[in-house]
């Protein structure tokens, strides 16, 4: 039987299917066609009748017609969608109260040891299966669980939509083949920077969990065998996706051209795009003194001061003179 979806019984189809191939019919007729006792028959065509799936004439005997299998059917199946929908809601909504509950009453529901070169490989290609918008990385030089090209759940995950990004240390680009990889990984999707140095491995997935070695490990690592950490939604995961967030702002973009050569390995960025003037004015900037007065010790007109100052607050991706004062502290242009 395949109403049941709609709330109707086995024996109520049977009956409701006889009807319409019959057109109308009486309950003796009906029970002759279904082999089934007149008065159980009668008792069936009341159910269907209450559910507004059969409608039946006024004189006797009483005959019994099947409303249209679109009026009868179709609203009930989409009440009976909505319900189921807002059922899975509910269930979903419960479902993460009840591993909040565990997160807080149970340390091994946010933190899990994960031990051997192994076992971080599977749970790190389960996280990226997983993964429906976004994957975080640090990758670090020398590998510990999945050499330099082995990654292709990456491709996978890229190829349904999720977005990578991914930050490499300098040192990562000595290894064998690993530029060719991340050519290939670019060409694919992946945004790719670099930095001169990371502090650790890292892999964030939905930024809902996290897989983060504890201690050395691997090929070239003590001990032999690698111990991560698989960290779960908490005030730990959000500080490494910050942290990921702080080093992803001030890291350079990776450059693929069409030969496949890659600029920007070093990570350390263009060459230093300010003169000795917008040094200067940086200086009297951050030291409070007004345009005007800088435009006077500077020997510059006050609409040339303002002109560079917008400039510099272009370069350093600013919208605010305190903004402008923060990135060139950060970037050493003071």
């Amino acid at each position: 039987m395949t109403l049941e979806a709609a709330g109707v019984t086995g024996t109520e189809e049977t009956v409701y299917r006889l009807l319409v191939t019959m057109g109308r019919a009486t309950a003796r007729e009906v029970a002759d066609r279904a082999g089934l006792e007149p008065e159980h028959t009668r008792h069936v065509l009341d159910a269907l009748a209450a559910k507004n799936l059969v409608s039946q004439s006024d004189g006797l005997p009483r005959q019994y017609r099947p409303t249209p299998p679109d009026v009868a059917l179709l609203p009930r199946l989409k009440r009976r969608a909505d319900a189921l929908d807002l059922a899975r809601a509910e269930a979903t909504a419960l479902l993460e109260s009840y591993r909040e509950t565990l997160r807080r009453q149970d340390l091994g529901q946010l933190i899990e040891v994960i031990t051997g070169a192994e076992a971080l490989r599977q749970h790190l290609r389960q996280i990226q299966d997983g993964a429906r918008d976004e994957m975080l990385w640090f990758c670090k030089a020398q590998y510990v669980a999945m050499p330099s090209g082995s990654n292709r759940a990456e491709f996978d995950a890229l190829a349904r939509g999720v977005r990578y990004r991914v930050l490499y240390e300098k040192a990562f680009f000595d290894d064998e083949g690993a530029v060719d990889n991340v050519v290939e990984g670019v060409r694919a999707g992946e945004l790719a920077r670099a930095v001169p140095h990371l502090p650790l491995r890292l892999a964030v997935a939905d930024r809902a969990i996290a897989i983060c070695p504890l201690v050395p490990g691997g090929p070239d690592g003590s001990p032999e065998e690698p111990t991560s950490a698989l960290v779960r939604d908490s005030n730990l995961l959000a500080a490494l996706v910050a942290l990921f967030e702080r080093y992803w702002e001030d890291a350079v973009p990776l450059d693929v051209d069409d030969t496949g050569a890659v600029a920007g390995t070093d990570g350390a960025g263009p060459p230093d795009p300010l003169g000795a003037t917008d040094r200067r004015l940086l200086a009297l900037l951050v030291a409070g003194v007004a345009d005007k007065a800088v435009a006077t010790q500077m020997g510059l007109s006050r609409r040339t001061v303002q002109r560079r100052i917008q400039r510099l607050m272009e370069l350093a991706g600013a919208t605010t003179r305190m903004q402008l004062a923060w990135q060139a502290a950060r970037r050493g242009w003071l």
